[in-house]
């Protein structure tokens, strides 16, 4: 089997093992939520899941990263899948994938956007604490 279909492979598993759908539509979503350069196209994530072609080094280590798995073991098959990158601080070794990716989002940002951000969290929490719910 090629080294590429054979990289697809371990995509779809590593996804599947994180939580997610493992399709070209969740993989170009959550990828480009969490990457810094150019926006990739469905297109390509759609290549790299049919084994068509494998990452560049830069992509990869962040697919590794997100999907909490061996960047080595992801683009080569070598090692073990279990070596994942371990979580930052037990606290979020609990974490849900979703507030892993709130986090992620939230850690992105400038410190004044964070600012903003936690402001409005805040309010929603009085909010809710003091029964204002939105409730009709």
């Amino acid at each position: 089997m090629n080294e590429k279909i054979m990289f697809a492979q371990r995509l779809k598993t590593a996804m599947e093992s994180a939580g997610y759908d493992v399709r070209p539509s969740t993989l170009e979503r959550e990828f480009n939520l969490r990457y810094w350069g150019k926006p990739i196209t469905f297109q390509a994530v759609r290549r790299w899941l049919r084994g068509d072609s494998i990452p560049n080094q830069d992509k990869l280590q962040l697919l590794a990263k997100w999907l909490r798995i061996d960047p080595h073991y992801l683009r080569y098959g070598e090692g073990s899948a279990n070596n994942a990158c371990e979580p930052s601080s037990p606290l979020e070794a609990s974490f849900t994938n979703e507030e892993r990716q709130i986090l992620s989002l939230y850690r992105s940002l400038p410190i004044a956007q964070r600012k903003v951000v936690r402001k409005v969290l805040e309010t929603f929490v009085r909010a809710y604490a003091t029964g204002e719910t939105g409730k009709a």
